[in-house]
């Protein structure tokens, strides 16, 4: 049988960091010594006292559907939180809870984005972004956050690029895949052109728990109460407390937009897994210092192999400030083995020296590549001393 798919499907692009991770998976089937940098998850199991909350839901009989936006008791932990951690006040109704936060923001550009509205994306992005996008009908617009920029965009680049059909601009400090953050003075003159235009923000932080150095994570929305009127925060349990799989995420912010968001899921997924939801209670409630340990060791791993990292022939590196991602331009490392772009190069880090890393141009910057330093601090320096060895070898020839 021939079927014809949807338009909307056959448009979208695979995503660059699932397709090297399955060959990287496929040549370690075979026996093939791989060191894999492409994971966007934390090498760290789920803490305990997670694990046994779930457990212990479960066992009390904890299986049924629950209210489409989330249990009660995970919105209160969410909103406990935000004040906690932004000092910023939300009500249940302004909560919902989801299947991971890139469920949360498909969720929300279905509900804001008729056929040819427009959201500003600045680059590199995160590969889900402009997919997404595109689903609803919507129309990407990049706009270039420059690496002597820190890849950051401007408030003069966010204004030239708003015309009467953008609706959104999406925000995502700390950022995969830089790992950069917005300045608090950055997201004010943002914001400032958000305010005026009538633009919704969308501050993707799924990554703050993740920051090194003496840098600090603000969210825009705690900076005046009409950004955050103006703001939907996405955030959740799967980078903070090493969750990914277990798949909660949430929205914050306005009430219209998040009770047309819970009608949605209504007819999508009918609620978050249950069990997972009671995880989160646990991740939010109980004691922070697994995240704490979890970030000093992406911390530890960090400092011990930038420095080596950027000693690379044809490798420079802005230094991330949170997340756990290296994002060096690799255009020249390209040019100096032989290869037309840096895909070539990548397939042939993969193929001859076994280190997998993402393409950049999955992320709208195809001078770059994506180093995950989610693996053990051996495994890392195994790595870069391969991606050295390769370089420098190959340039020799």
């Amino acid at each position: 049988m021939e079927l014809k798919l949807a338009n909307r499907v056959m448009s979208l692009t695979p995503s660059s960091t699932l397709a090297i991770t399955a060959k990287a998976k496929e040549l370690k089937a075979q026996g093939i010594d791989v060191i894999g940098l492409g994971a966007g998850e934390p090498d760290f199991n789920t803490p305990k006292h997670i694990l046994d909350a779930a457990v212990e839901s479960m066992n009390e009989g904890q299986t049924k559907y629950t209210p489409s936006a989330g249990l009660p008791d995970l919105k209160k932990a969410i909103i406990e939180k935000l004040a906690k951690d932004q000092e910023l006040s939300y009500q249940p109704n302004e909560i919902i809870v989801a299947n991971g936060a890139k469920h949360a923001l498909y969720t929300l550009f279905q509900v804001i984005l008729n056929d040819g509205d427009e959201v500003i994306i600045p680059t590199p992005y995160w590969v889900s972004y402009p997919e997404q996008v595109k689903l609803s009908g919507g129309k990407p617009v990049y706009v270039e956050g420059s690496e002597g920029n820190e890849f950051k965009i401007t408030a003069e680049q966010l204004e030239g690029a708003i015309t009467e059909k953008t609706k959104a601009v999406i925000l995502n400090s700390p950022s995969n895949p830089t790992g950069i953050l917005y300045t608090e003075d950055e997201l004010r003159d943002l914001g400032k052109i958000c305010v005026e235009k009538n633009i919704l923000i969308i501050s993707d932080e799924i990554y703050e728990k993740l920051i090194y150095g003496d840098v600090k994570h603000v969210s825009i929305a705690q900076l005046s109460n009409e950004l955050k009127e103006q703001t939907i925060i996405i955030n959740g349990v799967s980078k903070s407390h090493s969750m990914t799989g277990w798949r909660i995420g949430y929205a914050a912010g306005n009430q219209q937009i998040i009770k047309a968001m819970t009608n949605l899921a209504s007819h999508s997924t009918s609620n978050p897994t249950t069990t997972a939801q009671y995880a989160a209670i646990a991740a939010y409630n109980g004691t922070q210092e697994p995240v704490e340990e979890m970030r000093l060791a992406f911390e530890k791993r960090l400092e011990a192999i930038y420095d080596k990292l950027i000693t690379i022939p044809g490798l420079t590196c802005v230094k991330p400030q949170g997340a756990f991602y290296l994002f060096p331009n690799a255009k020249e490392a390209a040019e100096l083995t032989g290869y037309s772009n840096v895909d070539e190069f990548v397939e042939g880090l993969l193929v001859e020296a076994k280190v997998a890393v993402i393409p950049g141009s999955g992320f709208g910057a195809p001078d770059n590549i994506r180093l995950s330093y989610a693996t053990s601090l051996d495994l890392l320096e195994v790595a870069v001393e391969r991606i050295n060895q390769f370089i420098r070898v190959k340039k020799a020839k």
